[in-house]
């Protein structure tokens, strides 16, 4: 566990001086990626009726009740689960990696399943304050190696030539109260596959997103580019830090996922959402 912890000082508390997984695809020509996200408009709400019915967040869940878990952020809204060593007392593994949070959307098209908070609300079911760099830095102590975030043009000759996200797989699961009664299931069910009618197929994997420096600033530490909302999505997306492994349009008409209304909570009901190696799922 202190080699964990030493990787998590290193990376997520230090500001990532140097990331861990250099981006090892040329994404498609694009303007320049601002160095703070966007915050998505405001739409206006009748007041008193938006999260009236919002459930409360329930105690973090353990896959065993024999592990515990290390906050990795000062208010615990990102939580890194251990597990004990069989094999050594002193020691534990990382199993797990929690979340806290808040369903900001219950029905329409996706583009995202996980967002930061005032980026992409308005096309995302939940959303979260944790800068997604740590979540990241939680999956590498999960000992998840990130793979390649997708490719659209060929960076030799530049033509089109579409190559999907790589990386491990990652299990996300979600654990919320509803009508008083605890739930646990995977995200996918929270995802309605528009063709089929049922919850989506598909397992998500470790793309790593991108770190991007600042030209202005080469000493300032790396923006992290899944922080434009992309943390968990369900449309490809180079600034992905978790991506589906197929094709999925990002064009309006085409998207092929809804949230499945009738199975998520009311709106801003707080959520753990659990990432955890695919192999692990609980």
């Amino acid at each position: 566990m202190k080699i964990v912890a030493a990787v998590l000082l290193t990376f997520c508390l230090a500001g990532c001086a140097e990331p861990p997984s250099p981006p090892r695809t040329v994404p498609p020509p694009v303007a320049p990626v601002a160095t703070t996200p966007t915050p998505a408009p405001v739409v206006a709400e009748e007041p008193g009726e938006r999260g009236k019915d919002a459930e409360p967040l329930p105690e973090p869940p353990k896959a065993d009740p024999a592990n515990t878990h290390k906050p990795l952020t000062a208010d615990k809204a990102l939580l890194l689960e251990v597990a004990p060593d069989p094999a050594d007392a002193t020691k534990t593994k990382p199993v797990r990696l929690l979340v806290q949070c808040e369903v900001c959307l219950r029905e329409g098209t996706l583009e995202v399943f996980l967002c930061r908070t005032n980026t992409k609300e308005h096309e995302a079911i939940v959303r979260t304050a944790v800068d997604a760099k740590l979540l990241h830095g939680g999956l590498l102590a999960l000992g998840l190696t990130p793979g390649k975030p997708v490719q659209f043009i060929d960076p030799k000759s530049g033509e089109v030539n579409y190559v999907p996200a790589s990386g491990p797989k990652v299990a996300v699961t979600v654990h919320y109260r509803r009508a008083g009664q605890l739930h646990t299931h995977p995200a996918q069910e929270w995802i309605t596959d528009a063709k089929t009618k049922k919850p989506m197929a598909h397992d998500w994997v470790f793309a790593g997103s991108r770190f991007l420096k600042d030209p202005d600033e080469p000493t300032k530490a790396p923006y992290y580019t899944a922080n434009n909302g992309e943390v968990i999505a369900v449309s490809n997306f180079a600034d992905s830090m978790l991506d589906l492994p197929v094709s999925v349009s990002r064009e309006n008409a085409e998207l092929n996922f809804d949230a499945a209304t009738a199975k998520v909570p009311p709106l801003l009901s707080k959520v753990w959402v659990i990432l955890a190696p695919v192999a692990a799922r609980k």
